[in-house]
């Protein structure tokens, strides 16, 4: 399958490498199930992949409540991922929070 789009596309990008760190971070929020990623553009017009929680009923985190170091309730934005790593940079070499996309 994965051939057969690479044919089909060979100017797209192929793969994305996403740091365990970030998933981590996202994972870790509040009521977070599962992630969710999406196509995108970014703000210089190429193409990008953005991902952001989702909690048990499939909708998107976008905030969640927290406690804070005062011990108030306090609301927190959700993470959404969205920078690139440029191309070029080695995968292993990523600190966990990075991401990478490559054409081949």
């Amino acid at each position: 399958m994965v051939k057969d789009y690479q044919l089909a596309n060979p100017q797209d990008v192929h793969s994305y490498v996403i740091g365990r760190k970030i998933i981590d971070r996202i994972l870790a929020q509040p009521g977070c199930a599962g992630i969710q990623f999406y196509n995108a553009y970014n703000e210089t017009g190429e193409k990008t992949l953005v991902y952001i929680g989702l909690d048990a009923n499939g909708k998107t985190i976008l905030e969640y409540t927290c406690i804070n170091t005062e011990g108030e309730l306090s609301n927190e934005k959700g993470i959404v991922a969205d920078r690139v790593r440029m191309p070029g940079v080695n995968p292993s070499s990523i600190d966990g929070d990075d991401w990478s996309w490559n054409i081949d």
